[in-house]
C-alpha cells in the first residue's frame, strides 16, 4: 500500500468502525491512530492500529459466548493480553447489523464500570 504508514488502519476498515459507533446514540467515536470509544474513562471498543482489528470488551459470559461463535481469541496488543476484549473477525466488522449486538453489550458492560479519575491538568 504505496504512501500509507506502517501501522495505519486502511480506510475501509476505519469507515467500518465508524458505521458500528454510529449505532450507539451518543456515543463518539475518539483518537486518531487508534480510533476507540470509551465511558466514563473505560475504553469498550478498539481499532488498533498494531493489529488491524477491531478489539471490544465484554462481560465474563458474553465473552466466552462471542469466543466460541466466532472462534476469536482474547485480543492481544504489544504482546499483552487484554483479558475483557475479545478479537472481533473482520468478517464480523463488515456485518454492521450483527456488530451492533455486541457494540450495544460493550457499552451496556462500560455503564456498569467504575468511572476513572480524569488524568487532565486543571
Amino acid at each position: 500500500m504505496a504512501g500509507q504508514k506502517k501501522g495505519a488502519i486502511p480506510p475501509e476498515k476505519v469507515a467500518l468502525y465508524e458505521k458500528a459507533v454510529s449505532t450507539l446514540p451518543g456515543v463518539e467515536r475518539k483518537g486518531a491512530e487508534n480510533p476507540f470509544t470509551s465511558l466514563n474513562g473505560n475504553m469498550f471498543s478498539l481499532l488498533s492500529a498494531q493489529t488491524q482489528t477491531l478489539a471490544v470488551r465484554l462481560p465474563k459470559e458474553e465473552r466466552e459466548a462471542f469466543l466460541k461463535t466466532y472462534k476469536s481469541t482474547l485480543f492481544e496488543v504489544y504482546g499483552a493480553v487484554m483479558k475483557e476484549y475479545v478479537t472481533v473477525p473482520d468478517t464480523l466488522l463488515r456485518n454492521t447489523k450483527e456488530l451492533q449486538k455486541y457494540m450495544a453489550l460493550s457499552y451496556a458492560y462500560a455503564k456498569t464500570l467504575k468511572p476513572k479519575a480524569s488524568k487532565k491538568k486543571r
